[in-house]
């Protein structure tokens, strides 16, 4: 296995006579050095055994050397029949297979049948597949091995280029592009209250015919056109001149394939994709619960929740049906089952779509189990997959047209009123899909909420008030996780294992922060995507990269060979490598002169990148040594500078007067209006709350401080009843050792950057980031420091 958690779970289910290992994941990888992929020698590569996995690879030799037969039942995916073959090879090259059985076992739901099944059903290894994960880790190696180091030489040390990581940031970039050139367009709209005669509750009806032309958005395109139209409108009696009405019928979603899990677990939930896959690992790997019987036993929740299929399997598929025959009534359930087809490129239908194991564990069943991130997401895969086996729903739709001061259905000026009902609603009655942000007109125009009164032609109606409403035109929405995974998915990019790390590599490698759930590019983000773009379009094209993934999948298949994939790769791509190293110059990428000239020497501005993201330098220097923010900062120093203090809500807890808000220096913050006889302040904005649970108290979540000096340090949320606290940053990953909830990241000098578990009588580490490495990132911070922003 993979887990150690999963490891103690299927040992239950096997009993005496099994042994089952965890592998920890990778057993092998490739070392980060020149040479590891040859590609003079067919693309071979030369795996080693990382320290951190010594121990795995001597508990796995011991555990064979006793044994008469080996299966190897890791995930039933790419990555988890190439760790199956990774262990293969090293256990034969130790010379422990000789005059044994090896065999490959996969399930896709931790419970007993599915195990037993799977042993009964043993299969060789699938060499396509494992050569599909070879390409890919091989292709992955070339680009981050060889561009990386030139992102370092052209734009600063510590970057990062990737397959999919630098197509994800220019979706990210391009956006904020078309944000940043948008401009508004206004337009009008005219909304009339109306009441049915001796009614008090009203309805909207908007204008939509004028001089007896349709109007569309932008009819209506300033004030003084809306203000003779409501003019028209006013005091006018009206008459219902039409009335439409028809039933739709609305159907259920599939179940959750990985990509869509973690975008309705963004919508709904507020999870990250991350933190989705980190709790569905958990309900996939197995909890302890009470059976039937009222017996513990340790069970897998969910199936396997690394998926692009929508296929459910006939058992689940029949027990479902059941459940809704039994629960909501036979008018709730289809006369035959529900069958889906992925909308995924090359989708592996031969895999489950993401399940409950047993959907009769209801969610109510498991609330004094489950943690409450573990119940809210295993209740969400609940609904989703019984609502997706339920009757459609039935919706009845009616549009009214309304004729102003004429019962002509043909009048010059006319509204229409619309409005919705459910009449019946099927799988509506457990599940609803969410939505992605839509813009404040979307929202105007959305009327499928609202439902009108009963009204016959010919009838009249009062009209109590006409509203003309200004509008503009807005901008696209930033991308949040979910809108970013999807349009991945869309382009084919990326498969359900690369989606939640894409989205940290970015963040990590400080490209892009996460604001308010939304992506803002950060400068240096910018900057990289403008070279990435410029000198490597092919690479960072949506087309090329979602092909490649298709080749990977043609690998996987059977149907193309590994090599020749690569070849036909490897030679543009170094070619073109080695020609931007020699054509291109740190001081082109990182600068671009501005329309702009210096106020105090009259030369041109340019604008730079520094340490802390990009400003505006007088090209004089060092003769004229002229500076000023640029962007979020000047916007934010031109706000310092007007603005007024604000009242808040807040009362001093000192001498009980109104806080008001200011912004100084560092942002804004807390200030007490009877200064300067009270000098109390506090900050604006509660500390970062890490998310990782405190495991003293187990109610508290770690939130990140600054002590008195200065230093950064991260406590329990329950202080003063919690005094845990630690000193290094907590992340919600499990030890793969001792399988603690979170581990930390520890910086030195000696050891770089490493993951270390704080748990007592562990003592499991991974180095991130080596302490040349870390040496040669803080060196380089500090001369672009001196270089672009002593001046500053």
């Amino acid at each position: 296995m993979e887990s150690p958690a999963k490891a103690k779970t299927i040992n239950k289910f096997l009993g005496r006579g099994y042994k089952v290992v965890a592998t920890y994941g990778h057993i092998r990888d490739l070392p980060s050095k020149n040479g590891s992929v040859d590609v003079d020698n067919g693309f071979a590569m030369r795996y080693v055994v990382p320290k951190t996995s010594s121990k795995h690879v001597e508990a796995l030799t011991a555990a064979v050397k006793g044994a008469d037969e080996v299966l190897l039942a890791t995930d039933p995916d790419r990555e988890g029949e190439a760790i199956s073959w990774h262990v293969h090879e090293v256990l034969e090259k130790k010379k422990l297979l000789k005059d044994k059985t090896v065999k490959r076992v996969v399930f896709h739901e931790i419970t007993k049948k599915a195990i037993q099944d799977a042993v009964a059903n043993a299969r060789d290894m699938d060499m396509d597949m494992v050569n599909a994960q070879q390409a890919r880790r091989a292709l992955d190696y070339l680009v981050g091995f060889n561009l990386s180091p030139l992102l370092w030489k052209k734009v600063r040390r510590g970057l990062s280029a990737g397959r999919v990581q630098s197509v994800a940031l220019r979706l990210v970039c391009e956006r904020e592009e078309e944000i940043t050139a948008f401009k508004p367009q206004e337009y009008w709209s005219i909304t009339a209250s109306v009441a049915k005669e001796g009614q008090q509750r009203t309805f909207d009806a908007r204008l939509a015919v004028a001089d007896g032309k349709k109007l569309d958005k932008f009819s209506i395109a300033d004030e003084k056109r809306a203000k003779s139209l409501t003019a028209a409108i006013a005091d006018k009696p009206l008459t219902v001149t039409s009335i439409e009405k028809k039933q739709t019928k609305r159907k259920p979603a599939p179940p959750f394939i990985t990509s869509t899990l973690q975008q309705e677990a963004s919508r709904k939930l507020g999870f990250s994709a991350k933190k989705t896959m980190t709790v569905a690992q958990k309900l996939y790997e197995g909890l302890e619960i009470r059976n039937a019987e009222g017996k513990k036993e340790v069970v897998g929740l969910i199936s396997y929740m690394r998926t692009d299929s929508v296929n459910l399997a006939n058992e689940a598929i029949d027990a479902i049906r059941g459940l809704v025959g039994e629960r909501y009534g036979n008018e709730y359930l289809p006369k035959s089952p529900r069958k889906f087809k992925s909308s995924a490129k090359n989708a592996q239908e031969a895999h489950e779509a993401i399940r409950p194991t047993d959907v009769a564990r209801l969610p109510e069943m498991l609330a004094d189990v489950l943690e409450r991130d573990l119940l809210r997401l295993y209740e969400l895969i609940w609904k989703r997959t019984v609502a997706c086996q339920m009757s459609e729903a039935k919706i009845d739709q009616v549009a009214a047209q309304i004729s102003v001061d004429s019962a002509d259905p043909n009048a010059p000026l006319r509204l229409r009123a619309t409005g919705s009902s459910v009449a019946f609603p099927g799988f509506m009655k457990v599940y609803m899909e969410g939505k992605d942000e839509v813009s404040a007109q979307d929202k105007d125009d959305d009327d499928s909420e609202t439902m009108l009164p009963a009204m016959d032609e010919g009838e009249t109606l009062q009209n109590l008030g006409v509203e003309p409403k200004q509008h503009f035109t807005e901008p696209p929405p930033r991308y949040t996780e979910a809108t970013l995974v999807r349009a991945l998915e869309s382009f084919g990019i990326g498969r359900p294992s690369t989606y939640a790390p894409t989205m940290s590599t970015l963040q990590d490698r400080g490209y892009v922060k996460l604001e308010k759930r939304k992506f803002y590019p950060e400068d240096v983000g910018m900057v990289v995507n403008k070279y990435l773009t410029q000198h490597f379009s092919k690479y960072v094209d949506y087309n090329f990269t979602a092909n490649l993934e298709d080749d990977l999948d043609a690998v996987s298949r059977g149907e193309r060979e590994w090599t020749p994939l690569m070849e036909s790769f490897w030679k543009p791509f170094i070619e073109q490598i080695e020609e931007k190293e020699k054509t291109t110059s740190k001081a082109e990428v990182t600068s671009e002169e501005l329309d702009e000239n210096c106020p105090e020497c009259g030369k041109p501005l340019s604008l730079k990148l520094g340490r802390y993201g990009r400003f505006k330098a007088c090209t004089g220097y060092p003769e004229c040594k002229y500076t000023a923010p640029f962007g979020k900062e000047a916007e934010e120093k031109a706000a310092q500078q007007s603005e007024e203090p604000e009242l808040s809500d807040e009362k001093c807890e000192k001498c009980g007067k109104p806080m008001l808000i200011k912004t100084g220096r560092y942002g804004k913050y807390l200030a007490c209006s009877g200064y300067p006889d009270c000098k109390n302040n506090q900050p604006l904005n509660k500390p970062r709350d890490t998310g990782v649970k405190c495991p003293e108290c187990g109610k508290g979540t770690f939130l990140e401080k600054k002590s008195r000096r200065g230093k950064v340090f991260y406590s329990c949320s329950g202080y003063p009843k919690c005094k845990k606290a630690l000193w290094d940053e907590p992340l919600e990953q499990p030890c793969p050792k001792c399988g603690a909830p979170f581990v930390t990241v520890k910086t030195t000098k000696k050891r770089g950057v490493e993951h270390v578990c704080v748990a007592e009588g562990c003592d499991w580490r991974e180095t991130v980031m080596g302490p040349g490495e870390l040496e040669a990132q803080q060196e380089a911070q500090q001369q672009e420091s001196s270089d672009g922003d002593k001046a500053a």
